[in-house]
């Protein structure tokens, strides 16, 4: 896996939106679940590029600082050959003399080609820098986002539970009501009201019919006396 393919995936993996993605689930439990190991497993394979990345970052720093040593150890050789030089030289020696001003030429070549590969490597050395910075970064929001998904699957968990229950509460009183048995002794009640009832009209009835007897009682006596007054007047 490649230092920008590695950035790539943990800077897409770090802004990603959980609540988007959760309201296009159809099920929100199962999709965190599968979330989480996702991010787990991407984690782990990030941590080893990032890993690998920052190690090779520092073989180019060591190779960079070995380098830098180098040509500082070569100049000190170049002066030290040339001082000889010209000690030499100012003894009459004038071929050794040259043959050490040739050692600290070749010293300076040498001390050349190390700052030259130091300097090369500092362009690249700065790029990976920038680069372990932002996947250093990546990586820390990503196991950020997966504290939060576990967060948000522990407070889905607990809400389904509580609404599991809430149903299943619901469930019973329903039930209790269907069966409450406040409903038969209402409709005992009314019964026992209509059995009231007929007693009354059976009551009612009973008087209106002794109330028509005495009335017929009533008429009998009239007549009679009806009958004694017409015969009063015929004596």
């Amino acid at each position: 896996m490649s230092k920008q393919t590695v950035l790539g995936r943990v800077t897409q993996l770090a802004k990603a939106n959980i609540n988007a993605l959760l309201d296009q689930a159809e099920d929100p439990q199962k999709m965190l679940d599968q979330l989480i190991r996702d991010y787990a497993n991407n984690i782990a394979d990030a941590e080893e590029a990032v890993a690998a990345t920052i190690g090779n970052l520092r073989l180019m720093e060591q190779d960079h600082q070995e380098d830098v040593e180098a040509a500082k150890e070569w100049g000190g050789k170049a002066l030290a050959a040339s001082r000889k030089a010209d000690e030499l030289r100012g003894g009459g020696q004038t071929a050794e003399a040259d043959r050490f001003d040739n050692l600290a030429k070749v010293a300076l070549g040498r001390q050349l080609q190390s700052e030259k590969e130091a300097r090369t490597a500092e362009p690249t050395i700065a790029a990976q820098t920038e680069v372990v910075a932002k996947l250093r970064t990546g990586l820390d929001q990503m196991k950020a986002k997966l504290a939060e998904l576990q967060a948000k699957r522990d407070e889905l968990v607990a809400r389904a539970k509580s609404a599991r229950a809430q149903n299943t509460m619901m469930d019973a009183v329903k039930n209790v009501d269907v069966l409450d048995p406040t409903s038969e002794l209402s409709r005992f009640e009314d019964k026992v009201r209509r059995e009231e009832a007929r007693a009354l009209g059976k009551q009612e009835l009973a008087a209106s019919s002794l109330d028509a007897q005495f009335e017929q009682l009533d008429a009998l006596g009239d007549d009679a006396e009806i009958e004694a007054r017409l015969a009063a007047l015929k004596d």
